[in-house]
């Protein structure tokens, strides 16, 4: 195996996926009502949008993207981390997909307590 620093987000994914594979549906659920809100309120989302890395179009885009995905590979997203990663941690997604991560920690939603420093030793 790769020293931490050398892997990937897909690689990363894969990795937590394997691990903990018990807290992805809870996870995936998060992210699906994550984006339902998001394209839901773009016109909120937009007048508090400031100073961000990028425009709040992309992140619309991102979060459809997210959605695509999840609508694509419902099932295939809880029982294999090759598709969890692939889909959803490659490329400009992976900016998404990482914040959503993040802030379903920050908020406690996982059950099992090893997620949460799972996610911060690989994603942090």
């Amino acid at each position: 195996m790769q020293p931490l620093k050398m892997l990937t987000n897909v690689q990363k994914a894969r990795l937590l996926h394997s691990l903990l594979i018990h807290e992805i549906p809870d996870f995936l659920g998060y992210l699906h009502s994550l984006t339902e809100t998001i394209l839901n309120d773009q016109e909120r989302i937009k007048s508090e949008w400031k100073d961000q890395l990028f425009g709040v179009d992309f992140w619309f885009e991102l979060a459809g993207q997210v959605q695509m995905v999840m609508a694509k590979y419902p099932k295939d997203l809880c029982k294999s981390a090759s598709v969890f990663a692939d889909q959803l941690f490659d490329g400009y997604t992976a900016i998404f997909t990482v914040h959503a991560l993040t802030q379903y920690v920050a908020l406690a939603k996982y059950q099992d307590a090893k997620f949460k420093p799972a996610v911060e030793l690989l994603f942090s």
